[in-house]
């Protein structure tokens, strides 16, 4: 008998391959699609002026005074980019024990914001209200004999975020993951004026390895005592992440964040099959400098990677994706477009 008869008998007939043949049936078939509508640009920035400050643990990625992010944030915006997330790494010297300078209406981070809405009011601001960048002890809240306390740090957070909205911030992304956080913010954001500032929750934010180099892109890698434990999820725990979700869903949350990212696909799949509410990833930095140096290192292909953990993260059901290869993606979607 024939071997493609054999073939077919044992297939029936179904041939995967031939929605594979071609580039153009590829490109017909294909079910999802990374493009620049998914991105959001996380940048850091520090006080000064004319300051590009490379951040040895992220090749590629600066520090920058509101000045020079004034002028990248233009060119985000050109390049189609919706969005930004921006944190800060202030002075020593404005840190303490409880964090007081996120109280301060002219901080670093709001005047960041103000200048961008400023100079390009077309892209939208994604501020966070943590406390480690403002913290002496490198925690996401107020430190008490050892313990975070929780409801003295959402009640901080709470007058952060209305701070931060006044400076024109358009969603407030609170990554702390202070219990009942999302509701207090959304009562003090209406309270205040602010009914449509949105709130991005950090929903599932992980006690994670990933994060090394963000911590020493803010200085905060050095003043951590302890760790996150006690606040931030295990990573073992699949169903108490849907469950820390759901909390952040009743109390008025308007997208759900997921972070890290590519370790945590499952999660992603999970949360949006649950709720329906626009999910976001956070390619953290630890992915981020992995990519970076394997590539640089010849190893792998880092474009090809680049663009194929960004896809994946839309195959797993996220609506967006924050990654400090947005602007480094933005450019080859629009060469490629």
């Amino acid at each position: 008998m024939d071997k493609t008869h054999l073939v077919d008998e044992i297939t029936g007939h179904r041939r995967m391959r031939r929605n594979r043949k071609a580039d153009w049936t590829r490109r017909l078939v294909q079910e999802n699609r990374l493009t620049v509508d998914d991105l959001i640009w996380p940048i850091f920035i520090v006080p000064g002026t004319g300051i590009v400050d490379p951040i040895a643990a992220m090749p590629g990625v600066n520090r920058m005074s509101v000045d020079k992010a004034v002028e990248a944030v233009k060119e985000a915006a050109d390049l189609g980019i919706p969005a930004i997330a921006t944190f800060p790494d202030i002075e020593m010297a404005l840190r303490d024990e409880t964090g007081s300078n996120s109280l301060v209406a002219n901080n670093l981070i709001n005047q960041a914001t103000a200048a961008f809405k400023k100079a390009v009011p077309n892209i939208g601001i994604i501020t966070d209200v943590a406390l480690d960048p403002f913290t002496s002890h490198g925690h996401d809240g107020i430190l008490r004999d050892g313990i975070i306390v929780n409801d003295e740090t959402v009640d901080q957070i709470v007058r952060a975020a209305v701070m931060q909205a006044d400076a024109g911030a358009d969603i407030i992304a609170p990554s702390e993951m202070m219990d009942g956080r999302i509701g207090a913010i959304r009562r003090g954001l209406d309270a205040a004026g602010h009914q449509d500032v949105g709130i991005m929750s950090y929903a599932t934010k992980f006690s994670s390895g990933f994060y090394g180099p963000y911590r020493e892109a803010i200085n905060t890698s050095g003043l951590l005592k302890g760790d996150k434990n006690s606040y931030y999820i295990s990573p073992a725990n699949g169903t108490e992440a849907v469950r820390d979700a759901a909390l952040d869903v009743e109390e008025g949350a308007d997208m759900l964040m997921v972070k890290p990212g590519i370790a945590y696909l499952d999660i992603c799949w999970r949360i949006k099959e649950a709720f329906g509410l626009p999910v976001f990833a956070y390619q953290v930095s630890g992915e981020y400098t992995q990519i970076k140096a394997a590539a640089m290192n010849g190893w792998i292909d880092g474009e090809r990677v680049m663009m194929e953990t960004l896809l994946c993260f839309k195959r797993a059901g996220c609506d967006g994706i924050l990654s400090y290869f947005a602007m480094d993606v933005a450019k080859k979607l629009a060469k490629n477009g």
